[in-house]
């Protein structure tokens, strides 16, 4: 993609999240436990313990706190604070899944213009929140007139090409 206004720095994806946590190997067992993300090789050079997973085309990397009693402890979900946010395939399905884990999550519903859109979020060990969302089924309408389209990857790659062919002219 050429450099532009609309993407002055020529960036291309999403690479990864750094989140520094009280115990990397609880943290691994979270992200793969609950939401699948995998172990994947870190480069040795590295002289601080952490840990790199990958899933769903970004990675998360854990990086081991240095003073863990420290840092920030949350005590109650807030959907209005910082979170990533992943989209499912099926809300009952994750609601179940986190009910059966005895995880504690808020669940959230958005609706706009007949749509609803459902939002389960919850926290990892360090108090990260994480929201499980049917976003797909809310458009994405560009500001500047665009078509109106869906969250779906499909739907935003075409977008994504779309854009780049605007920019490239």
């Amino acid at each position: 993609m050429k450099g532009s206004a609309e993407n002055p720095l020529h960036l291309k994806s999403l690479s990864h999240i750094s989140l520094v946590c009280r115990s990397v190997e609880e943290s691994i067992n979270f992200y793969q436990k609950t939401l699948g993300f995998v172990p994947i090789r870190r480069p040795g050079s590295f002289d601080f313990n952490g840990a790199w997973l990958f899933g769903y085309g970004f990675g998360i990397h854990l990086l081991q706190s240095e003073d863990p009693d420290n840092l920030p402890k949350k005590w109650k979900i807030n959907p209005k604070d910082n979170h990533i946010s992943f989209q499912c395939e099926n809300m009952g399905c994750v609601e179940n899944k986190l009910k059966e884990m005895e995880m504690e999550y808020e669940r959230a519903i958005v609706e706009e213009g007949g749509i609803c859109v459902e939002q389960l979020f919850f926290d990892d060990p360090d108090g990260f929140m994480i929201d499980i969302c049917n976003c797909d089924n809310l458009r994405v309408v560009p500001l500047a007139g665009e078509m109106a389209r869906s969250c779906s990857r499909v739907e935003m790659q075409l977008l994504q090409h779309q854009i780049q062919q605007v920019i490239q002219q």
